[in-house]
């Protein structure tokens, strides 16, 4: 029997008592809810790079640290030459896994793809956040970018895990990374399968081999943990997370960036009065999603874009406030009669989209939709799949869009949000518009004084409150278990960073 089979055949296995040992061992068996359908991934594509980085398979010049704190990773420093030029100077005797050495013309070489739009490792997504005029070499050990425009957060975006540094590919390094692990190879949606590289420059990794297999459904993940398939679950459901450690697992838990919102349909319906959209976030009880959805483990409730304490969050507190909802409605205009809120004659009806990849969309939309009649607010949910609800609310054909996002994916605050909110933004569904916020978020790009662009995203955060441009609802508490003796791990806030050399298994 393969192990994809054993996989498959575990989700009809009754639940043992006690958590068998690993099934081999030196290897660590990962199960993740995705697994890209190329049969090479380039790190460069898509967001195939935050598997190779998760993997240790690349690295970035750049890293972000558990703190959200910006970090030379292959990088020896970054300076800024002039206001769009900046100069990153690579560490000393760094190789690639087939033994070449990492030189600046390979950087350029690795990068320039992403901005090409006929090769394969092209990135629009990335390409724009690089915003490059130029890449060149300043010596065997220097990079020299130019960008556009001046852009504070340029440093930050190097650590986006699509810029991946890589050597050039071969049969025997289909991707020639510089991390602590090796690809070997993938299986379309099953499997992507890392070997230790014992020249690692840090010291030799803790695993001879890490195999991470796909299982969309949480509950059959969780039964091939349970059967000894699987050595760690990355996303373990919420509700047996108590009970699994009871068991004699090991569990991580740790807030992360990724924030559970709503976006607003601002454009047109009853989600463009700004009153309205006040009154339907203050009716919202983030703490009881937080508890019925996600067991009281898998959120923290969320004031603002970013998770507190993790850096760039404004002092704002989430507000659940039934009787100031209903004045704001009154302030809107809106008349409550029989117990229902009628707006210009007609029940005052709010439709909810969401998606069902993620476990805790779908009982949250139906939370907010059980809140909102609590106080008379008639509201609808329909789920379906992310492209559908993101039409639906840019068509005017929904009120509010429940999706989920990592806010702070380079560690730097401005892209997100100029995706999701400035007027121009690619993902601006819901139609936004503040040329005030759209001035300062542009200021955020060029002000290059750290406690300056603090003041300014602070700011920014509390016009997205003031307006209500968007509802957060919680900042996702990843929820990962183990077998007992894994050491060196721990949850990290990007999502983007799993394995390193000293993550190891203890017997």
């Amino acid at each position: 029997m393969t192990f994809m089979t054993r996989l498959a055949a575990a989700a009809i296995f009754s639940l043992p008592t006690v958590l068998p040992a690993a099934a081999q061992e030196g290897t660590l068996n990962i199960s993740v809810g995705f697994i890209s359908s190329d049969p090479v991934p380039d790190p460069r594509a898509g967001y195939n790079g935050w598997m190779s980085n998760q993997t240790g398979v690349t690295e970035t010049l750049m890293g972000i640290d558990y703190e959200l704190n910006l970090y030379p990773r292959l990088a020896e420093n970054i300076e800024q030459a002039a206001p769009t030029t900046w100069r990153v100077r690579l560490r000393d005797g760094l190789t690639f896994h087939d033994g070449t050495p990492v030189t600046a013309q390979a950087v350029v070489d690795a990068i320039t793809p992403i901005s090409t739009e006929d090769h394969p490792g092209y990135n629009a997504r990335i390409a724009n956040l690089l915003d490059l005029s130029s890449l060149s070499t300043g010596g065997d050990q220097v990079v020299v970018f130019e960008t556009n425009s001046p852009n504070a957060a340029f440093p930050w975006t190097l650590s986006e895990p699509g810029i991946a540094v890589l050597g050039a590919t071969s049969d025997d390094f289909p991707i020639n990374g510089t991390g602590p692990y090796v690809f070997q190879e993938a299986i379309p949606e099953q499997l992507y399968r890392v070997t230790a590289n014992t020249d690692y420059r840090l010291g030799t990794p803790g695993f001879e081999e890490v195999r991470v297999v796909g299982i969309p459904d949480p509950g059959a993940s969780a039964l091939a943990f349970e059967a000894g398939e699987v050595d760690m679950v990355i996303n373990y459901p919420e509700t047996d997370f108590a009970r699994i450690q009871e068991a004699g697992a090991l569990g991580f838990s740790a807030p992360t960036a990724r924030l559970y919102f709503y976006t607003v349909n601002a454009a047109s319906g009853p989600m463009s009065n700004p009153l309205i959209r006040r009154a339907v976030s203050v009716a919202i009880d983030r703490d009881g999603i937080v508890d019925a959805a996600l067991s009281g483990v898998g959120g923290v409730p969320a004031g603002t874009v970013y998770p507190a304490g993790l850096g760039w969050a404004a002092d704002i507190d989430p507000v659940y406030d039934p009787a100031l909802a209903e004045q704001l409605l009154a302030e809107a205009g809106a008349v409550k009669e029989g117990g229902i809120w009628m707006l210009d004659g007609a029940p005052l009806e709010i439709d909810i989209v969401t998606y069902s990849s993620r476990a805790a969309l779908p009982p949250t939309a139906e939370l907010t939709q059980a809140f909102l009649q609590a106080i008379g607010v008639t509201a609808n949910v329909r789920v379906g799949e992310y492209g559908a609800s993101n039409d639906a609310i840019a068509a005017g054909d929904a009120d509010m869009f429940l999706q989920a996002w990592v806010t702070t994916p380079q560690g730097d605050p401005g892209a997100v949000l100029e995706a999701l909110l400035k007027s121009t933004g690619g993902s601006n569904s819901g139609g936004y518009n503040n040329p005030e916020l759209d001035q300062l978020l542009a200021d955020g790009r060029t002000t290059f004084d750290q406690e300056g662009r603090e003041a300014i995203y602070d700011q920014v955060q509390e016009i997205i409150a003031s307006d209500t441009a968007l509802i957060p609802v919680f900042h996702v508490s990843q929820t990962n278990v183990a077998r007992a003796g894994l050491t060196g791990y721990a949850v990290h806030p990007t999502e983007t960073y799993w394995i390193t050399h000293e993550t190891a298994m203890t017997k």
